[in-house]
């Protein structure tokens, strides 16, 4: 991450270099002793403001939805298309997504007070939506965090053609993007229209500058899609394509799992530090049923 320094108008005296003057200020390059005495001088004085992450950070996958309802019973069916009538982002929550999701509520409102979120930030996708603000009701967050920021950063990897159909129905209507796929891996390949991994993790890039600005020292909740959770987990841990489909191999990740991080301390290096990840106890103690669907591609072609 990076440094914010106090304007160059501001630096002492005492560290410009000899024949410099005000107007080629922003010009003059100093030596490497001036920067580091400039540097610890304006941490002294609070002139310089570190880039810092949020003290706490879930990221939680959407509750079930009718999108991975209809999802199982195509392939059950061994149908090629999902049946559903419904842009990706319009699928809501199915029953037991309203349940996981306030099961999820309650786990939050066991938390004490300066443990709980203080900012949630949502994909703007309705079963998101849903999950969010049925978490922020159940654990009582709605009298402390009063809105849900959504950010389309956040929304489903993107389908494109491949949009409601299932395995059988990608190897039957589309035989070389399924030949494709096989060829270049999940991580890089992209439909016609949709998006790659590394579509997304481009994206939440700028994501992780928007925590880093905003939200730095507060308690952050994402509530997001499975690939937001891998792909964070990409980007906070500074993996590789090997690592983190190796991850993804060994498993889906749960609706309403958390997955939580906590700011580095001292000695700790640069790094957010994972503490859990696909922790689906807080529905497990409720007695709600767990689910793992993958996220279907549902969206209108």
């Amino acid at each position: 991450m990076f440094a914010m320094l106090a304007p160059l108008a501001r630096q002492p005296a005492g560290l410009r270099r000899s024949g410099s003057n005000d107007k080629l200020d922003s010009e003059r390059e100093w030596n490497r002793a001036d920067y580091r005495t400039f540097i610890a001088e304006g941490e002294r004085k609070g002139s310089i403001l570190k880039s810092m992450w949020p003290s706490t950070l879930w990221i939680v996958r959407h509750g079930e939805s009718a999108g991975n309802v209809a999802r199982d019973k195509a392939l059950l069916s061994g149908l090629p298309d999902i049946a559903i009538n419904l842009r990706d982002a319009d699928v809501p929550l199915s029953h037991l997504g309203k349940q996981q999701s306030n099961s999820l509520g309650r786990w939050f409102s066991e938390l004490k007070s300066d443990e709980q979120p203080e900012a949630i930030l949502v994909s703007p996708y309705i079963r998101a939506q849903q999950t969010a603000e049925a978490i922020r009701q159940t654990s009582g967050l709605s009298r402390s965090v009063h809105d849900l920021v959504s950010d389309e950063r956040l929304r489903e990897k993107e389908f494109g053609i491949l949009d409601r159909l299932t395995r059988v129905g990608i190897e039957k209507n589309h035989p070389e993007l399924a030949e494709a796929r096989a060829l270049v891996g999940k991580f890089y390949f992209r439909p016609p229209g949709g998006e790659s991994w590394c579509d997304v993790i481009l994206r939440l890039r700028s994501v992780l500058d928007t925590l880093s600005i905003h939200y730095a020292g507060k308690r952050v909740l994402i509530v997001a899609h499975q690939v937001i959770v891998l792909c964070m987990r990409y980007l906070l841990e500074k993996m590789d394509e090997q690592t983190i489909l190796s991850i993804d191999a060994e498993g889906d990740v749960a609706n309403c799992s958390v997955t939580e991080y906590r700011a580095p301390r001292n000695g700790e290096g640069s790094s957010m530090i994972l503490v859990r990840y696909n922790f689906t106890a807080p529905l497990e103690e409720k007695g709600t049923v767990v689910t793992k669907e993958p996220d279907a591609s549902v969206g209108a072609r």
